[in-house]
């Protein structure tokens, strides 16, 4: 893929933001809120706003159902100031060497740990975002569905999905996906896929995937 623009980070961060501790299913309020067109909550709005904090907080209680608005404005609109700035370029360049071949774990476990020094983003977030901007094959968004399946097929060690808060936890069992897909010849974005499919029942479409 091309490049990833900072409008395009900005965006995927959000969306990844708005998805910690309440429902994004295809027919959530947070899904309904990022496929809006066009978003209230553009860079280029937010950026331009006097105080973006209470544009967030205040465009995300309009939209209605989703938890946090006043916490998740704060942060944003404390991650939009330093998108914006050097540690903006940091995470751009960082991203942007996944768009260069071959791909590889570590590469994308670096951007992974660029994008947590961003206010609110853990090791999940910091997966969610590059996924979503088609970066990753290695690096997946791992919750409680991953490890519940995981534990159900015998992954070698019980796996607490209470503890994937801990960046050395999460990359733990990182390594123990990625050296799994390797063994059965599978990438783990496409384990995820998988996973994912398995547990929403196909309700996810081309119409309500976000964009």
């Amino acid at each position: 893929r091309s490049d990833v623009t900072v409008h395009e980070l900005w965006f995927q961060m959000l969306s990844a933001r708005l998805t910690t501790v309440q429902r994004s299913g295809p027919g959530s309020a947070v899904a309904t809120f990022t496929r809006m067109k066009p978003h209230p909550l553009k860079l280029g709005s937010v950026r331009a706003a006097v105080d973006p904090g209470g544009l967030i907080s205040a465009t995300l209680r309009k939209a209605g159902g989703i938890r946090f608005a006043d916490k998740i404005g704060a942060e944003m609109a404390r991650n939009v100031a330093r998108l914006l700035i050097d540690e903006g370029a940091a995470v751009l360049a960082a991203c942007n060497k996944l768009t260069q071949l071959p791909a590889s774990p570590n590469r994308e476990r670096a951007a992974a740990s660029v994008l947590m020094e961003f206010v609110g983003f853990g090791p999940k977030q910091s997966r969610n975002v590059l996924q979503s901007l088609g970066l990753t094959r290695y690096e997946i968004p791992i919750d409680s569905r991953v490890t519940n399946w995981l534990n159900l097929f015998g992954f070698p060690i019980h796996l607490n999905a209470r503890t994937l808060a801990e960046p050395a936890y999460y990359d733990f069992v990182s390594d123990g996906v990625i050296a799994l897909c390797k063994a059965a010849g599978i990438y783990p974005c496409m384990l995820d896929a998988a996973i994912f499919a398995s547990q929403d029942g196909g309700a996810w479409t081309p119409e309500n995937v976000n964009g």
